[in-house]
């Protein structure tokens, strides 16, 4: 066998070359680094605060989204997101769910301040993000799933559920297992049940990857059970039990989060806040989305084509109606609209339309009428909360517009009754004056007279001398009808008669 001395070995040392070192070097290095903890994040960032109120949709989705982009580019040491929320649409709460769990920023969820809510989809938020706090004096919960068409026939979160005739499970002997769960409320109809577990296994997913309350996230899906911060705490909903910004920065400093790819240490106790506003394309999505607001864009935008139709050339009315009309089709778009309602509100404004233009003794306009006020009730098919027209707004459009058509049908019947005073039919009746003589044998009763300042051709049965007044029987066609009054007019300097 043969071996490697000392001596040997030190001389093959001696000759390696600084490179082959080095080499050798980082790979001890490698296991080093690899065991060594995380880091701080953000080391001379700030922290970003994004301020979620009112109901969460389209606007706020479009607002988070930029904001942790922001943070992200300003290599920010977290976000907070101050959240006070009724709910809002499920596509816009998972896209912003998407975006925390992509960040490569810390996010902490903060249910403030004291008075505000988490519910519905708050709490999918506040699941989702890093970290989650709540002020003193706060709740959460809540997040059952409203369906399009609003809520089936079966009991309502909170009822009592329809119960069968007592019977004792067995290996009871009558008494009741201390240990069984509550009953659940299940949904009547399997599309319901269908929207209820799916948003049960996101929620419950979303608890898992934070290592949170998993039983009270399916309780808060299935039986709209809710939370205040102190039982949220308690029951480990959350982490933090915060009343003010400083003290939320100071309890989560040194916690240790998860990124998509890393985990990191928070420092950021002490650190400077700097509070995001929205930015004027945030403001505008949030004002044009608002259903109140696109509901009467939409109006102002047909019935504006509408009155351009009736006056070419007014130009205003068709360009404000164009501008309101894009404007609206842009926030139906991203808002959860029944189509069926919009062609019912437009079908309406054409049939009130066409009532002016075609009378119809009240048939189209009674009809417009009602497909109006049907079709605003059901555009927005949704019991979101915040996410609908109000029932007054709608009777009132209804009834205003019953009182236009009711006082243009009044009006034309009106106007029926009364004889004309304008256009060529106004000329029966008056006086005229003959510019040439009518001859019954050579020019078969015809002549021509002055009215108004315009030459006529006319006709008369009996004969009619130049400058003799006449007065207007008939028009057939452009021809006078006249017949002779009296004397003949005096004639004027130039020849022309008076």
């Amino acid at each position: 066998m043969t071996t490697i001395g000392v001596a040997p070995v030190a001389g093959i040392a001696m000759s390696m070359k600084p490179r082959a070192w080095c080499l050798a070097g980082l790979l001890w290095l490698v296991p080093v680094l690899h065991a060594a903890p995380p880091v701080p994040v953000g080391a001379r960032g700030e922290v970003v605060l994004l301020d979620i109120k009112g109901g969460i949709g389209p606007a706020t989705r479009d607002f988070v989204i930029h904001g942790l982009e922001k943070a992200r580019d300003r290599n920010a040491r977290a976000v907070v997101l101050r959240i006070d929320t009724p709910g809002g649409l499920d596509a816009a709460t998972r896209d912003i769910n998407q975006a925390i769990l992509a960040s490569d920023v810390p996010v902490i969820a903060w249910v403030a301040p004291e008075g505000a809510r988490a519910a519905s989809a708050g709490t999918y938020i506040l699941y989702a993000c890093h970290l989650a706090a709540m002020a003193p004096a706060t709740a959460l919960g809540a997040a059952t799933p409203v369906s399009m068409g609003g809520p089936g026939p079966g009991p309502m979160p909170g009822a009592e559920p329809a119960r069968k005739p007592e019977q004792p499970p067995p290996g009871t002997n009558g008494k009741p297992d201390a240990n069984a769960k509550p009953d659940r409320h299940e949904p009547p109809d399997a599309m319901s049940r269908k929207a209820v577990n799916d948003a049960v296994a996101y929620l419950r997913s979303l608890a898992e990857l934070r290592q949170r309350n998993a039983e009270f996230a399916e309780a808060a899906v299935r039986d709209a059970a809710t939370l205040t911060a102190t039982q949220a705490h308690a029951q480990g909903v959350i982490e933090i039990l915060a009343a003010d910004l400083p003290a939320l920065l100071r309890q989560a400093d040194g916690r240790r989060v998860r990124l998509a790819h890393r985990e990191v240490v928070l420092a950021i106790a002490g650190q400077p806040v700097n509070k995001l506003e929205p930015d004027w394309r945030s403001r505008l999505l949030a004002v044009i989305t608002e259903p109140t607001v696109a509901y009467l864009l939409l109006l102002v935008g047909l019935y504006g084509l509408v009155f351009e139709g009736y006056s070419p050339g007014a130009v205003l009315p068709g360009v404000v109606g164009a501008i309101c009309l894009l404007m609206a089709l842009y926030a139906l778009q991203v808002l959860p609209v029944n189509y069926a309602g919009i062609a019912l509100i437009a079908l309406g404004v054409v049939l009130i339309a066409v009532e002016f233009a075609m009378p119809s003794f009240g048939a189209l306009g009674i009809g417009g009428v009602v497909s109006l006020v049907v079709g605003s009730l059901i555009m927005f098919d949704t019991d979101v909360p915040g996410y609908g027209v109000p029932g007054r707004l709608v009777v009132g459009i209804g009834g205003a517009s019953a009182l236009v058509f009711m006082g243009m049908i009044w009006l034309a019947a009106r106007a029926r009754r009364q004889p004309v005073v304008t256009g060529v039919e106004e000329l029966v009746g008056h006086t005229a004056v003959a510019t040439r003589d009518f001859q019954w044998r050579e020019f078969d009763g015809r002549g021509q007279v002055r009215i108004r300042g315009e030459d006529w051709q006319a006709v008369c049965d009996r004969p009619i001398s130049r400058g003799q007044p006449v007065r207007v029987l008939a028009l057939d066609g452009l021809v006078l009808r006249v017949a002779p009054m009296g004397e003949p007019a005096v004639q004027t300097r130039n020849g022309d008669p008076t």
